[in-house]
């Protein structure tokens, strides 16, 4: 016990020391603190521990500490006789051999490029980019409200930073305190009437007429207008290459699966 003691003593001085990137924190009866004990324990790797404070550092520190005391204690009071451990170890097993299993057979699969070229050729239409559009909109209730607005655009100087201001002023719609900003989308991803006459227009003008829809009238300032493109081979061949290997390996395993199954006995309640 009092080897125990004079350990945490120990690692816990350790743990308020300044810390840098190393192979180990602090070591609890010589078994080190690592940085994947550091991982399990913050459950985000956004996280850079070595940023953190020391408060927290150490907090840390002490719970990875007090994990691997009782578990080492456990091991001594005979918790590998536990009827639960001993399932509770077999599971990991089992998981941790499909995992070991899977890694492996992914690295023996291989996909060239020219497999990858010939996919990318048959298959264009998947790589399409739509058109997009960045506009901003005022949404009201009454045809009249939206001709107003219109009537005031005509006549203001700078258009968008009058847009900008009856979005804020008299839209209805949740992106008034944004001045009706919506941000670049697909052309057709709003309702059609919507799309349509944003559309038709020009980059840096707005509907001279307002745009009925389901929600409302609407009138539009089109910022930006991005032509659809064609991505090339060299834009997607890392994603074909992932995509290709997930075939592959699913194939492969539907097939040892297959084959397997025929020789289990298998029981389905």
């Amino acid at each position: 016990m009092k080897k125990i003691v004079l350990s945490v003593i120990a690692t816990l001085a350790l743990s308020t020391a300044t810390l840098s990137a190393a192979d180990y924190y602090a070591t609890v009866d010589g078994e080190k603190i690592t940085k994947n004990d550091i991982a399990v324990v913050l459950q985000d790797p956004r996280i850079n521990f070595e940023t953190l404070p020391k408060s927290a550092q150490k907090q840390v520190l002490e719970q990875i500490i007090n994990k691997k005391l009782i578990a080492n204690q456990a091991f001594k009071d005979g918790v590998e006789n536990d009827k639960d451990y001993k399932q509770a170890l077999a599971k990991v097993k089992q998981d941790l051999a499909f995992q070991v299993w899977q890694k492996n057979q992914l690295e023996t699969l291989k996909i060239s490029e020219k497999e990858q070229k010939e996919f990318f050729d048959k298959n264009q239409e998947k790589f399409q980019v739509p058109a997009n559009l960045e506009a901003r909109h005022i949404l009201v209730k009454t045809e009249k409200e939206a001709k107003a607005l219109i009537a005031k655009l005509d006549k203001a100087k700078k258009k968008e930073d009058t847009f900008v201001e009856l979005a804020k002023t008299k839209s209805v719609g949740p992106t008034a305190p944004k001045g009706g900003y919506l941000g670049k989308f697909p052309a057709n991803q709003m309702v059609p009437e919507f799309s349509k006459a944003a559309q038709e227009l020009k980059k840096n003008t707005y509907s001279k007429k307002p745009v009925k829809t389901q929600f409302g009238y609407h009138v539009i300032f089109l910022k930006d207008k991005i032509a659809a493109k064609s991505l090339s081979f060299n834009e997607v061949k890392g994603n074909i290459s992932k995509m290709l290997l997930g075939n592959a390996y699913n194939k492969k395993v539907k097939q040892i699966a297959d084959d397997l199954r025929k020789k289990a006995k298998i029981v389905i309640k």
